[in-house]
């Protein structure tokens, strides 16, 4: 008998079964890191783009419980300054994903597929996935409350023709910093968008923030772990072609702590309408 979205759920929030190792990507010419399960052969990878001035070790636990469910991932480091190149970060991930299928990971006991590859990010990070994902092919796109970038990934994701998640915040649904909505209404292939229940767009960044004296959001637990089992269930059925999470790519399917929003256009017609209602139009 087939497991319960509910019971996939609760069991993607828990680490996975494989030890995990670290690795530093400047060893094969890219500043960043890797996380690997301890060994396997033709696995799947995603290469991940980080927020807006975020360190990478405000993912790590993120990385190590991708890794510890099968899945590499590999960070690239660049583009943390106040006035980073999103076209530049985009880039990175190219060339991050190229290392993941050209290098022979950890001890020589772990491969990549070339065809179980994806793109991941957070905030600017996910912007940049899209971007990334315009210009080549993969597997599968994951877009974790994203952030405007220039260019527009809104604009670009119409070049998109993998399949995509992209994840909103419910407490910045619709606001000037989150772009998932216009992303999710011009994706070019299949889409599915969720929203995670009182979430904020920076909660999933782990520990504390150097940008929290600016009023930036801090961490929530909650949304971490909704995060996670979301992203982990969706990769290994999208990656991994483990039909056991297919309910993580089906929009019928109840997740705990989040809800599908199946009309994006729908959503963005009642913002508009607010809004002109408090400019008194």
């Amino acid at each position: 008998m087939a497991a319960k979205p509910k019971s996939l759920a609760q069991r993607l929030s828990k680490r996975g079964p494989h030890t995990v190792l670290r690795g530093n990507l400047a060893l094969a010419g890219q500043p960043g890191i890797v996380y690997t399960p301890a060994e396997g052969f033709g696995l799947p990878a995603v290469a991940f783009g980080h927020g807006w001035m975020t360190g990478l070790d405000k993912y790590s636990a993120l990385f190590e419980h991708l890794a510890s469910w099968g899945i590499v991932v590999a960070a690239s480091s660049t583009e943390r300054g106040p006035i980073p190149s999103h076209l530049g970060l985009a880039a990175d991930l190219g060339t991050t994903l190229d290392i993941c299928v050209g290098v022979r990971l950890g001890t020589g006991r772990i491969s990549v597929h070339p065809d179980r590859l994806g793109l991941v990010g957070h905030g600017m990070g996910a912007g940049a996935a899209v971007l990334a994902a315009s210009r080549r092919d993969v597997a599968a796109v994951a877009a974790l409350y994203p952030a405007p970038t220039s260019p527009p990934a809104s604009v670009l994701a119409a070049r998109v023709h993998a399949p995509g998640l992209v994840l909103a915040a419910e407490k910045d649904l619709g606001s000037m910093g989150s772009d998932a909505v216009a992303v999710a209404q011009a994706w070019g292939g299949e889409m599915l968008m969720r929203s995670v229940h009182k979430a904020t767009d920076d909660g999933m960044i782990e520990g504390r923030r150097l940008l929290a004296f600016l009023g930036v959001g801090g961490a929530q637990r909650n949304t971490q772990k909704v995060t996670r089992a979301l992203l982990t269930g969706y990769l290994l059925y999208r990656l991994a072609g483990d039909k056991t999470y297919a309910p993580f790519a089906d929009p019928e399917a109840e997740l705990p702590g989040s809800e599908v929003l199946t009309e994006p256009d729908a959503i963005d017609r009642e913002l508009g309408t607010q809004i002109n209602q408090l400019l008194g139009r």
